[in-house]
């Protein structure tokens, strides 16, 4: 019997953990399976992903920029898949793709079980309304924030993602260029690309932020660094990169495909021990 395929799609992807992170898991379960990585230009997305079909792939996880490409082609969806209009996680069922999203199932369990932080009437700002900000936002509205606020660069796109979320007492849209007069946040998260431009720099008024911001980045490895360090500077409370979620969000699709949840303690303290090894967001 042949080993079952796993793999991530993404363009660029060498740079993806997961596959060190689902080798990890496999063997702490002793589950044998191959997992790789696949790169994928948005153009050739549903081509490489029925050829994977065809070589026996049974699941797959998907990361920047196919999220929403992942969405459109799968036949079925989770609820929380549905919610957030993009999907980061594959299983094929008869034939057909089912999608799930486990980025902000990921994001929410890392932050309160991992680092301890209450998320319950916090006022946040999602930076980004891409397939990132789409997958935790539901997340973050069912973790009992107060209000959330989406800016997108491009305006349209934070208007869509407020409407589908359904909730327009505590989701809305505002332009970036109001950033400076939205007041201040105790939640922000940055579910941009702006951190992976090459400028080593992220520019944000600083009094979006207080003394009790809790700061998220959701990329991990270099591409964090420049928001973490205008958290610092912003001195918000806590500044808190993407590797945690990233962790967390496998598990969760470990356990769809396998039907066990694996340790993520281990896996999670083995990967931030190599952050020295500076890599960017899945």
């Amino acid at each position: 019997m042949s080993t079952p395929r796993y793999a991530v799609f993404g363009h660029p992807v060498a740079h993806s953990l997961s596959p060190r992170i689902h080798a990890a898991f496999a063997r702490q379960t002793g589950i044998a399976l191959e997992y790789t990585a696949i790169d994928t230009a948005p153009h050739d997305f549903v081509a490489a992903l029925d050829r994977f079909a065809g070589e026996g792939g049974k699941g797959a996880n998907v990361t920047l920029p196919l999220k929403e490409a992942a969405f459109a082609i799968s036949a079925t969806v989770t609820d929380r898949a549905r919610r957030a209009g993009a999907v980061n996680t594959l299983s094929r069922n008869d034939g057909r793709w089912q999608g799930d999203n486990t980025d902000g199932a990921g994001l929410v369990r890392d932050l309160t079980g991992r680092q301890g932080l209450d998320l319950r009437a916090r006022k946040a700002l999602l930076l980004g309304a891409g397939g990132a900000a789409r997958g935790v936002a539901p997340a973050l509205l069912d973790a009992g924030i107060s209000e959330l606020v989406i800016v997108n660069r491009s305006p349209e796109r934070a208007d869509a993602l407020a409407d589908a979320l359904g909730e327009p007492d505590r989701a809305h849209s505002r332009y970036w260029a109001d950033l400076g007069d939205l007041g201040d946040f105790t939640l922000i998260v940055n579910a941009t690309s702006a951190s992976r431009d090459g400028k080593g720099e992220f520019s944000l008024p600083f009094g979006l932020a207080t003394p009790r911001t809790l700061a998220v980045d959701l990329n991990y490895g270099e591409a964090a660094i420049p928001f973490l360090a205008w958290a610092r500077a912003a001195h918000c409370h806590d500044a808190v990169d993407g590797l945690g979620m990233l962790v967390e969000q496998a598990a969760e699709a470990f356990e769809a495909w396998h039907g066990v949840r694996p340790d993520t303690d281990a896996v999670y303290a083995e990967l931030r021990d190599r952050d020295k090894v500076l890599v960017t967001a899945d």
